[in-house]
């Protein structure tokens, strides 16, 4: 019951500093908002979502780090998103239009997250313009990080898509097992090992 009660207070203000980046909510509306959101634990290792699964929640990461991925017909396993705290995750395309999922949801880490379901967010911003507006913010946000990393794809190297993601998200080469980068980055173990390593001997 302590733990639960702590980890309420810790996720209340992480959320809360998180949209309150974006949109102004008064406390009283800030609590309606966090009255709405479920709080889940997971261990590591076990999924979120499932393909195939009925998807009708997103996560909001309070500690702890997840990924979203697909297993192609090969068996060959695709990363397409991580998720690291103040980060959100679901299969949207499911969510959004309310179909069975086509990617798997999983916890690379033990991970506590803020769940939240379709039917409340939409509740929330017909009620709460400044909430309809962070939600709208984040999904263009979203669509332009996918955008970009599209384009690396398509334009850099494995060496420079190494870089960009060490630059921009430092912290996942502590969290995350470097065959799941390498998965990530579309590139093998020993690629990513090559990469590693010249990095390694650049900076020193």
């Amino acid at each position: 019951m302590k733990h639960d009660f702590i980890f309420m207070i810790d996720a209340r203000k992480l959320l809360n500093e998180h949209i309150s980046k974006q949109a102004s909510l008064t406390p009283a509306e800030f609590e309606y908002f966090f009255s709405h959101f479920k709080p889940l634990s997971f261990k590591k290792g076990q999924v979120v979502i499932r393909e195939g699964d009925k998807v009708d929640h997103e996560y909001f990461v309070v500690s702890g780090c997840l990924k979203t991925f697909y297993i192609n017909q090969d068996i060959k396993m695709h990363i397409l998103q991580f998720a690291m705290p103040t980060w959100w995750a679901s299969d949207y395309d499911a969510l959004y239009s309310q179909t069975s999922a086509t990617v798997n949801l999983d916890c690379i880490t033990d991970a506590n997250l803020l769940s939240l379901s379709n039917a409340d967010r939409e509740k929330l911003c017909r009620e709460i313009h400044q909430v309809e507006y962070f939600f709208r913010w984040r999904t263009n946000r979203g669509y332009v990080a996918a955008h970009k990393r599209l384009l690396s794809f398509m334009n850099n190297d494995a060496k420079t898509r190494y870089e960009e993601l060490l630059r921009l998200y430092p912290e996942l080469y502590n969290l995350v097992p470097k065959h799941l980068i390498a998965a990530y980055l579309g590139v093998s173990r020993e690629t990513l090992s090559r990469l590693y390593h010249s990095h390694k001997k650049n900076v020193m």
